[in-house]
């Protein structure tokens, strides 16, 4: 540090001025890349790299020669891999500086209040749709982004509101046997195609909604609400596990649970956009 610290005052002011537009720079793109990814499966993807690094730097210098090796070539093989199973999000990158959408704001968040709007929306909109035994499936983004998933259906970007919700699976609508995909207080895309859980206990009465509400919750930290067509029942599927039979006050306080803060006066409830 000292060397560096002497290096620095040995440089005239636009020098200086140069070093710290060069790092700013860096540091700007970096922190890019780390909003672009974190909306995405890529972040597990990194958190994998970081620890593969990590314990090959412990093996170096444990001396320990066969970990060394086999996780050096393990390094060597990610290198090549990295391209393809980045692909999407470089493919995101390269769309959005196109679209001079790269520079874009990422983050919004949800104060309380606007939460608790939400959820009564939310719960009003699904009791419509279960009285008409309108068939739907609403996910609601947590930490774990879901862009992969809303690239497949119809971008809205519209305000939650129960009007929004029974207009948007009303039978017969390209968007009714769709996932309606929620991000903070806006239905950012409809008719959105969803991975099924591979759980061979799951009951022969549930269809494929019920089996996409468990699947998108099963690889991310997503709540998905069922309403069945068939019965008009209302289900929440939750860290892979699906609760049945809900009636207005059970789906309202499963959503207070899970995302209003909790013993935090006057918190935020974050989201992070994309």
């Amino acid at each position: 540090m000292a060397d560096i610290w002497a290096q620095m005052r040995t440089l005239h002011g636009l020098d200086v001025l140069r070093v710290l537009v060069d790092v700013s720079l860096v540091a700007f793109f970096i922190y890019r890349f780390i909003m672009l990814i974190r909306g995405t499966r890529a972040v597990q993807l990194i958190k994998g790299l970081v620890v593969l690094v990590a314990a090959s730097f412990l093996a170096r210098a444990l001396n320990l020669v066969t970990i060394s090796w086999i996780l050096s070539q393990l390094q060597l093989m990610i290198v090549v891999a990295l391209p393809v199973v980045f692909q999407p999000e470089l493919r995101r990158a390269l769309e959005r500086l196109g679209r001079g959408k790269f520079f874009a704001r990422p983050i919004s968040f949800l104060g309380v209040e606007d939460m608790s709007r939400l959820i009564n929306e939310l719960v009003r909109g699904v009791q419509v749709l279960a009285k008409t035994r309108t068939g739907a499936l609403i996910v609601l983004e947590r930490e774990t982004g879901l862009n992969d998933y809303i690239e497949t259906g119809l971008k809205l970007d519209g305000v939650v509101s129960s009007e929004l919700l029974v207009n948007i699976f009303v039978p017969g609508t390209p968007f009714h046997d769709g996932a309606a995909i929620i991000r903070g207080d806006r239905a950012v895309a409809v008719g959105c195609f969803l991975p099924l859980t591979d759980t061979p206990y799951l009951s022969k009465q549930l269809g494929t909604r019920h089996r996409a509400a468990l699947g998108i919750t099963e690889i991310s930290d997503a709540i998905a609400i069922v309403v069945s067509e068939e019965t008009g029942t209302v289900s929440v599927a939750e860290e892979g596990r699906l609760t049945r039979y809900l009636d207005e006050k059970n789906l309202k306080e499963i959503l207070e649970n899970s995302l209003l803060p909790k013993n935090i006066p006057g918190g935020t409830f974050w989201q992070w956009r994309f």
